[in-house]
Order: C-alpha cells, then sequence, then structure tokens
C-alpha cells in the first residue's frame, strides 16, 4: 500500500509527517525560498549555529499547530477538518516573510506593509493558493487563520498568539540553535491541555506553571538573544545598508514577483556588488557586515517607557551627539529595540488575560485571569525597551561620551 505522508526528522519535534497534499506546497519554489532565509537574521554573527531558516520553523509551527489541533479533536471542540486548515495555515503563516526576516519588516513598516501582506498576497494570487484549492481547500479561510483574521478566534491564537503553536517553536529552536538554555518549555504539556472557551483559546489551570515557564523563557531570550547588543549590532549596520539602497534597489516596493526573488545572499550581494556611487556606505555596511567587523556599542539604557522611540527622534537624538563628539552622522547609530514583554494577540493587542479551565468532580468552570495576577509574568509585564547607540571602532571615545552626557538621564 502507497503512503501517502513522509516523515522529515527535525532536532526539535524528532519526526514531522508531511502529506502528499502539504509537499506540494512545500516543494514549491516558492515556500522553498524560505530555505534562504535565516530565522534570526544577524544573530549567526554571535551564535555561529544559529543558521536555521524559516523553513523549518514553517514545518515545525504545522507539527505543534497539528498536535493543538488533535488535542481539542478528542476534547470534540474540532473536527478533523479544522485540523488540517490549522495544518497548512502553521505551514504557511511565515510565506511572506522577506530577507533577513524581522530586520526587513522594521524596513517596510515605516511604508505601512507588514510580512503579513506579502503573506496574504502569495497566498491568495500565487501557486500556493491555486495548489491548496486544487486540493480542496478553501484558500481565503485559511489566510484569514494563518493572519489571524478568521471569525474562530481560538484557530487564529493556536498559530499566533501567547499559546501559538508560532512562539513554542521559535522558541525551542532558536534555543537549541544559539545553545541559549533559557528556552527550556514543555510545549507538549501547553498543547494537551488547551481547551476551548466562549470561542477564545483557554488552558487548564493544571498547565498555567508551564504557561508561566514559557513567558519567562521568551523574556530571557529577548535579553539574551534577540536584543543581544552584538547581535542588533550586527543587525543595525544591515538596516542602515537596506534603507541607504531602498530607493536604488526598491527591495520594499509591493511588486510580488520581484519580492519572491528576495533571499539573506540575493540582497548582500546585491550591495556588495553595487557600483553606484551613491552606494558607497551601504556597500562598506554590508561588506563589514559580511566579514563581521561589527560596530561597537557605546551606550546603552534600558528604558521603562512603554513608547519606541520614533526614528524622528532616533535622528534627531543622531544629530546631537554628532554635533557634540565632532564625528559624522553617518557613522553614529541609535538604536530603539522594542517588543511588549507578553506575545501580541492575533488582534496586535498586548494579551491581558488568560482563561483557565478547572476541571473537578467531572465539573469543568472557566476563569478569565488577568496577566497581573499571574507572578511570574506580572513581574515581566510591560514592554522590554533598550536604547542603544552604536559607532565604529576608531570613534569609540569620543561618541561615548557625547552619548553619556546627552542620554544619561533618560528614564
Amino acid at each position: 500500500m502507497k503512503k501517502n505522508y513522509l516523515d522529515i526528522i527535525d532536532p526539535i519535534h524528532d519526526f514531522i509527517r508531511v502529506y502528499e497534499h502539504e509537499l506540494s506546497l512545500i516543494d514549491n519554489p516558492i515556500f522553498q525560498r524560505l530555505r534562504r532565509i535565516r530565522q534570526l537574521s544577524g544573530a549567526h554573527l554571535t551564535y555561529p549555529a544559529a543558521q536555521h531558516t524559516r523553513f523549518e520553523h514553517s514545518l515545525g509551527v504545522m507539527h505543534i499547530a497539528s498536535q493543538a489541533g488533535h488535542a481539542l479533536h478528542e476534547k470534540g471542540i474540532l473536527k478533523s477538518d479544522d485540523i488540517e486548515i490549522l495544518r497548512l495555515s502553521g505551514l504557511l503563516h511565515d510565506i511572506g516573510h522577506g530577507p533577513f526576516s524581522h530586520l526587513f519588516e522594521e524596513i517596510i513598516q515605516e511604508k505601512k506593509i507588514s510580512h503579513e501582506d506579502f503573506g496574504k498576497e502569495l497566498i491568495l494570487k500565487s501557486e500556493i493558493g491555486d495548489s491548496l484549492s486544487k486540493n480542496g481547500f478553501d484558500k481565503k479561510l485559511i489566510t484569514k487563520v494563518a493572519f489571524g483574521d478568521s471569525k474562530f478566534q481560538y484557530m487564529n491564537e493556536i498559530v499566533s498568539g501567547a499559546l501559538s503553536a508560532d512562539m513554542m517553536d521559535y522558541l525551542l529552536r532558536d534555543g537549541y540553535f544559539t545553545g541559549a538554555e533559557h528556552a527550556k518549555i514543555d510545549h507538549k504539556r501547553i498543547t494537551q491541555s488547551l481547551d476551548v472557551h466562549k470561542k477564545k483559546l483557554a488552558l487548564e489551570r493544571s498547565a498555567l506553571y508551564s504557561f508561566e515557564s514559557m513567558m519567562h523563557s521568551r523574556y530571557q531570550m529577548f535579553k539574551a538573544v534577540y536584543f543581544h547588543k552584538t547581535v542588533r549590532a550586527a543587525e543595525v549596520m544591515l538596516l542602515e545598508a537596506l534603507r541607504l539602497s531602498d530607493d536604488e534597489f526598491g527591495f520594499t516596493t509591493f511588486n510580488i514577483n520581484e519580492f519572491v526573488n528576495l533571499t539573506d545572499e540575493y540582497v548582500l550581494s546585491t550591495l556588495i556588488s553595487s557600483k553606484s556611487p551613491k552606494l558607497k556606505q551601504a556597500r562598506q555596511l554590508a561588506l563589514d557586515y559580511q566579514n563581521r567587523k561589527l560596530l561597537k556599542c557605546v551606550f546603552e539604557r534600558i528604558l521603562t517607557s512603554r513608547t519606541n522611540l520614533k526614528k524622528t527622534q532616533t535622528n534627531e537624538l543622531r544629530a546631537n551627539i554628532s554635533k557634540k563628539s565632532k564625528v559624522d552622522e553617518n557613522e553614529i547609530f541609535v538604536d530603539s529595540s522594542v517588543t511588549p514583554s507578553i506575545p501580541l494577540a492575533p488582534s496586535k493587542n498586548e494579551s491581558k488575560s488568560i482563561i483557565l479551565i478547572t476541571n473537578e468532580n467531572g465539573k469543568s468552570s472557566a476563569k478569565e485571569m488577568p496577566i497581573t495576577e499571574i507572578p511570574v509574568v506580572s513581574a515581566i509585564s510591560g514592554f522590554m525597551n533598550i536604547l542603544r547607540v552604536y559607532t565604529h571602532q576608531k570613534n569609540r571615545k569620543k561618541v561615548e561620551i557625547a552619548a553619556k552626557s546627552i542620554l544619561g538621564n533618560l528614564k
């Protein structure tokens, strides 16, 4: 009897089972492109083994979403068809990521676009959508679940949010490949303990400690890996190179046919091989990034305010530091790294509460618990906001003195 599936070996989940209709999506060049986009953009220059990509992460999200779906199916909440919708939505949730993942996101956000806009276009208007339709799936529904827009809130939350397959996979995977010990989470306990209350995803109270542990792991990973000062040094260089060269190359124009060619190495080699005199600085930054000749951090402050320093403010700070230090403005970089300490819900609002289900004597009751009442989570809720100033080694002392003088009193 012919098998209609394939088992892919994965260091995080041991085996990921993929069915024939899913394989037709995975083997499509649009999806294969994710092999050439690193999950953590510049982190491999600090954590050398962090070479993993959006490709294997997407397979992992499909796998965990499937486990969550099966757990809810056994409780009589989901139909078996819903599990496949979850699998496909998890598989395709990152299809619209650009080169260098979240870095590209920082650039396109300035143009009020997100990777989700590209993702929706790719699922609805490319061969990916054609393949879904051919296999009898509703590509519009899959798009909505993948990007948190469907009327089934609990399905949206399985793909993205505080109890999501996305977060469970990236924490496990990023922890494994960076070697950071912070991301040990019991994802099987969490997925097996999922429930639904009033169309929202809920968790059995007995698994609350696993949820607390996961939130703490995420917080630690931001501090130790995602916002690590050397990781951000590499990323600040790439960001600046992308901004300086965007007019010339149109990296961020909303053109799907050109977008699918954009991968990490394609953009880097395009920058480095550019002969344009206008792109001299962008070319040098890209070359220094490639050779790991990174900027030096001369000032760092963890801010308590929740507001992100807008581009205009960081530009103003850059100009003031330049004036005081007498160092060219182009050689000073002000970086404001901000993330909510608790992941956003699919609606893109901060998660304020979690629904806990208690099962006693054959009866179940639900309680919506504010995040502020969960001690470990409450302690880290709010925003993580780190302001840093970077410059080249030769300017280190001058810029450090100027930055401390101007920014020393920031709260």
